[in-house]
Protein backbone atom coordinates (compact mmCIF):
# COMPACT_ATOMS: atom_id res chain seq x y z
CA UNK A 1 0.00 0.00 0.00
CA UNK A 2 1.35 3.13 -0.69
CA UNK A 3 2.12 5.98 1.80
CA UNK A 4 -0.41 8.38 0.46
CA UNK A 5 -2.96 5.52 0.68
CA UNK A 6 -2.18 5.28 4.55
CA UNK A 7 -3.15 9.14 4.88
CA UNK A 8 -6.84 7.99 2.76
CA UNK A 9 -10.01 6.79 5.13
CA UNK A 10 -12.18 4.18 2.86
CA UNK A 11 -15.24 5.04 2.12
CA UNK A 12 -16.63 2.78 5.23
CA UNK A 13 -14.16 4.97 7.60
CA UNK A 14 -12.23 2.41 8.08
CA UNK A 15 -8.27 3.26 7.42
CA UNK A 16 -6.70 1.84 4.68
CA UNK A 17 -4.46 -0.30 7.23
CA UNK A 18 -7.08 -1.96 9.26
CA UNK A 19 -9.00 -2.19 6.20
CA UNK A 20 -6.38 -4.32 4.99
CA UNK A 21 -5.74 -6.37 8.32
CA UNK A 22 -9.35 -6.96 8.57
CA UNK A 23 -8.94 -8.99 4.45
CA UNK A 24 -5.68 -10.87 5.87
CA UNK A 25 -7.84 -12.08 9.00
CA UNK A 26 -10.83 -13.31 6.38
CA UNK A 27 -8.68 -14.83 4.12
CA UNK A 28 -6.71 -16.65 6.34
CA UNK A 29 -10.68 -18.46 7.85
CA UNK A 30 -10.55 -19.46 4.32
CA UNK A 31 -12.98 -16.34 2.92
CA UNK A 32 -12.65 -15.49 -0.35
CA UNK A 33 -13.19 -11.70 -1.22
CA UNK A 34 -13.91 -10.50 -5.21
CA UNK A 35 -15.40 -7.09 -5.89
CA UNK A 36 -19.16 -7.48 -5.77
CA UNK A 37 -19.45 -6.61 -9.42
CA UNK A 38 -17.28 -9.93 -10.39
CA UNK A 39 -19.63 -12.30 -8.42
CA UNK A 40 -21.21 -15.12 -10.47
CA UNK A 41 -18.94 -13.77 -13.67
CA UNK A 42 -16.72 -16.61 -14.91
CA UNK A 43 -13.14 -15.34 -14.38
CA UNK A 44 -11.85 -16.78 -17.87
CA UNK A 45 -14.53 -14.48 -19.34
CA UNK A 46 -13.26 -11.66 -17.59
CA UNK A 47 -9.35 -12.11 -18.50
CA UNK A 48 -10.86 -12.37 -22.25
CA UNK A 49 -12.77 -9.47 -21.77
CA UNK A 50 -9.04 -7.40 -20.13
CA UNK A 51 -7.08 -9.00 -23.07
CA UNK A 52 -9.53 -7.74 -26.08
CA UNK A 53 -9.78 -4.23 -24.66
CA UNK A 54 -5.41 -4.62 -24.26
CA UNK A 55 -5.28 -5.43 -27.63
CA UNK A 56 -7.39 -2.35 -29.02
CA UNK A 57 -5.99 -0.08 -26.41
CA UNK A 58 -4.74 3.27 -27.33
CA UNK A 59 -4.29 5.18 -23.92
CA UNK A 60 -0.59 5.94 -24.15
CA UNK A 61 2.20 6.31 -26.96
CA UNK A 62 3.40 2.60 -27.13
CA UNK A 63 0.20 1.38 -27.77
CA UNK A 64 1.33 3.29 -31.54
CA UNK A 65 5.12 2.12 -31.29
CA UNK A 66 4.38 -1.87 -30.00
CA UNK A 67 3.96 -4.99 -32.81
CA UNK A 68 1.71 -7.15 -30.33
CA UNK A 69 -0.03 -5.70 -26.92
CA UNK A 70 0.95 -8.97 -24.41
CA UNK A 71 -2.10 -9.06 -22.34
CA UNK A 72 -0.81 -12.53 -20.47
CA UNK A 73 -1.65 -15.92 -20.06
CA UNK A 74 -2.32 -18.58 -17.82
CA UNK A 75 -4.58 -20.87 -16.13
CA UNK A 76 -8.21 -18.75 -15.56
CA UNK A 77 -8.02 -20.73 -11.94
CA UNK A 78 -4.75 -20.60 -11.02
CA UNK A 79 -3.91 -20.02 -7.11
CA UNK A 80 -0.41 -17.91 -8.37
CA UNK A 81 -0.33 -14.99 -10.41
CA UNK A 82 3.21 -13.98 -11.78
CA UNK A 83 3.32 -10.22 -12.32
CA UNK A 84 6.77 -9.06 -14.19
CA UNK A 85 7.68 -5.62 -16.03
CA UNK A 86 6.65 -5.60 -19.22
CA UNK A 87 7.28 -7.39 -22.88
CA UNK A 88 10.48 -7.65 -24.74
CA UNK A 89 11.51 -7.58 -28.29
CA UNK A 90 10.63 -11.90 -28.07
CA UNK A 91 7.37 -11.05 -26.38
CA UNK A 92 6.35 -8.23 -28.76
CA UNK A 93 6.52 -9.94 -31.64
CA UNK A 94 4.68 -13.29 -30.30
CA UNK A 95 2.25 -11.16 -28.46
CA UNK A 96 2.90 -13.63 -25.26
CA UNK A 97 4.85 -12.81 -21.95
CA UNK A 98 8.05 -14.51 -20.83
CA UNK A 99 9.00 -16.52 -24.23
CA UNK A 100 12.48 -15.53 -24.09
CA UNK A 101 15.92 -16.80 -22.22
CA UNK A 102 13.97 -14.93 -18.67
CA UNK A 103 11.13 -17.20 -19.91
CA UNK A 104 13.09 -20.02 -20.00
CA UNK A 105 14.34 -19.55 -16.39
CA UNK A 106 10.89 -18.49 -15.31
CA UNK A 107 9.51 -22.29 -16.39
CA UNK A 108 12.67 -24.03 -14.07
CA UNK A 109 11.82 -21.65 -11.53
CA UNK A 110 8.41 -22.62 -11.24
CA UNK A 111 8.91 -25.97 -12.35
CA UNK A 112 11.50 -26.60 -9.97
CA UNK A 113 10.86 -24.77 -7.17
CA UNK A 114 7.04 -24.63 -7.12
CA UNK A 115 6.41 -27.98 -8.98
CA UNK A 116 3.87 -25.91 -11.51
CA UNK A 117 4.11 -25.41 -14.97
CA UNK A 118 3.20 -22.25 -16.38
CA UNK A 119 -0.12 -23.41 -17.95
CA UNK A 120 -0.82 -23.75 -14.10
CA UNK A 121 -0.32 -20.39 -13.13
CA UNK A 122 -1.09 -17.04 -14.82
CA UNK A 123 2.01 -14.74 -16.05
CA UNK A 124 1.33 -11.38 -16.19
CA UNK A 125 3.20 -7.41 -16.59
CA UNK A 126 2.60 -4.77 -15.03
CA UNK A 127 2.93 -3.11 -18.73
CA UNK A 128 1.11 -4.39 -21.81
CA UNK A 129 3.31 -2.77 -24.64
CA UNK A 130 7.28 -2.71 -25.18
CA UNK A 131 8.71 0.65 -24.44
CA UNK A 132 10.92 1.31 -27.46
CA UNK A 133 14.84 0.08 -26.73
CA UNK A 134 13.05 -2.09 -23.49
CA UNK A 135 13.59 1.35 -21.18
CA UNK A 136 11.84 1.14 -18.19
CA UNK A 137 8.29 2.63 -18.53
CA UNK A 138 7.72 5.98 -17.66
CA UNK A 139 4.89 6.55 -14.91
CA UNK A 140 2.40 7.93 -17.13
CA UNK A 141 2.33 4.63 -19.37
CA UNK A 142 2.30 2.47 -15.92
CA UNK A 143 -0.77 4.45 -15.02
CA UNK A 144 -2.55 3.87 -18.29
CA UNK A 145 -1.54 0.37 -17.93
CA UNK A 146 -2.78 -0.55 -14.81
CA UNK A 147 -5.88 -0.71 -14.48
CA UNK A 148 -5.90 -3.42 -16.75
CA UNK A 149 -3.34 -5.69 -14.01
CA UNK A 150 -5.99 -5.10 -11.51
CA UNK A 151 -9.46 -6.14 -13.12
CA UNK A 152 -6.58 -9.37 -14.17
CA UNK A 153 -5.58 -10.26 -10.46
CA UNK A 154 -9.43 -9.13 -9.19
CA UNK A 155 -10.97 -12.09 -11.56
CA UNK A 156 -8.36 -14.27 -10.66
CA UNK A 157 -8.48 -14.25 -7.06
CA UNK A 158 -5.39 -15.80 -6.28
CA UNK A 159 -3.88 -16.69 -2.95
CA UNK A 160 -0.38 -14.94 -3.68
CA UNK A 161 0.94 -12.92 -6.20
CA UNK A 162 5.03 -12.85 -6.59
CA UNK A 163 6.51 -9.54 -8.32
CA UNK A 164 9.40 -10.07 -10.35
CA UNK A 165 11.88 -7.51 -10.78
CA UNK A 166 11.72 -3.72 -9.41
CA UNK A 167 9.22 -1.65 -11.65
CA UNK A 168 6.83 -4.55 -10.73
CA UNK A 169 7.41 -4.81 -7.21
CA UNK A 170 7.83 -0.65 -6.67
CA UNK A 171 3.98 -0.45 -8.64
CA UNK A 172 2.14 -3.21 -6.62
CA UNK A 173 3.91 -2.53 -3.41
CA UNK A 174 3.51 1.42 -4.09
CA UNK A 175 7.02 2.28 -3.09
CA UNK A 176 10.53 3.97 -4.56
CA UNK A 177 12.31 1.20 -2.05
CA UNK A 178 14.73 -1.03 -4.44
CA UNK A 179 14.13 -5.04 -5.27
CA UNK A 180 17.28 -5.52 -2.97
CA UNK A 181 15.09 -4.44 0.10
CA UNK A 182 11.97 -5.68 -1.22
CA UNK A 183 12.60 -8.76 -1.95
CA UNK A 184 11.44 -11.96 0.34
CA UNK A 185 8.84 -9.65 2.12
CA UNK A 186 5.16 -10.03 2.36
CA UNK A 187 2.81 -7.48 1.20
CA UNK A 188 -0.51 -7.25 0.01
CA UNK A 189 -2.24 -6.11 -3.48
CA UNK A 190 -5.65 -5.42 -3.85
CA UNK A 191 -5.95 -7.60 -0.83
CA UNK A 192 -4.08 -10.75 -1.99
CA UNK A 193 -0.57 -11.80 -0.77
CA UNK A 194 2.17 -10.03 -2.78
CA UNK A 195 6.11 -11.14 -2.97
CA UNK A 196 8.59 -9.59 -4.47
CA UNK A 197 11.64 -11.37 -5.71
CA UNK A 198 14.22 -11.08 -8.49
CA UNK A 199 13.47 -11.02 -12.59
CA UNK A 200 14.57 -14.25 -14.38
CA UNK A 201 16.44 -11.51 -16.11
CA UNK A 202 18.01 -10.20 -13.66
CA UNK A 203 19.12 -13.73 -12.60
CA UNK A 204 20.64 -14.75 -15.93
CA UNK A 205 23.00 -11.49 -15.56
CA UNK A 206 23.36 -12.21 -11.97
CA UNK A 207 23.56 -15.78 -10.62
CA UNK A 208 24.79 -15.16 -7.86
CA UNK A 209 21.84 -13.93 -6.57
CA UNK A 210 19.65 -17.37 -7.67
CA UNK A 211 20.05 -18.49 -3.78
CA UNK A 212 17.94 -15.56 -2.40
CA UNK A 213 15.89 -16.05 -4.79
CA UNK A 214 15.43 -20.06 -3.85
CA UNK A 215 14.46 -18.32 -0.52
CA UNK A 216 12.25 -15.88 -1.44
CA UNK A 217 10.56 -19.24 -4.03
CA UNK A 218 10.62 -21.42 -1.01
CA UNK A 219 8.77 -19.27 1.23
CA UNK A 220 5.95 -18.69 -1.90
CA UNK A 221 5.39 -22.63 -1.91
CA UNK A 222 5.04 -22.55 1.87
CA UNK A 223 2.20 -19.56 0.86
CA UNK A 224 0.56 -21.55 -1.04
CA UNK A 225 0.63 -25.11 0.39
CA UNK A 226 -0.91 -23.29 3.37
CA UNK A 227 2.37 -23.58 5.98
CA UNK A 228 2.36 -19.96 5.44
CA UNK A 229 -0.45 -17.93 6.75
CA UNK A 230 0.19 -14.65 4.42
Amino acid sequence: MSPADTQRRAPSGIRPRELTRRLRVLRGLGVELVPRSLLGRDPAALLAEVAAEVKACRRCPLGKTRKNAVPGEGSPTARLAVVGEGPGAQEDRMGRPFVGDAGKMLDRMLENVLGLSREEVHILNVMKCRPPNNRDPKPPEIDACLGYLERQIDALNPTLIIALGAVAAKTLVGTTEGITRLRGNLFTFRGHALLPTYHPAFLLRSPERKKETLQDLLKAKSILEGEIKP
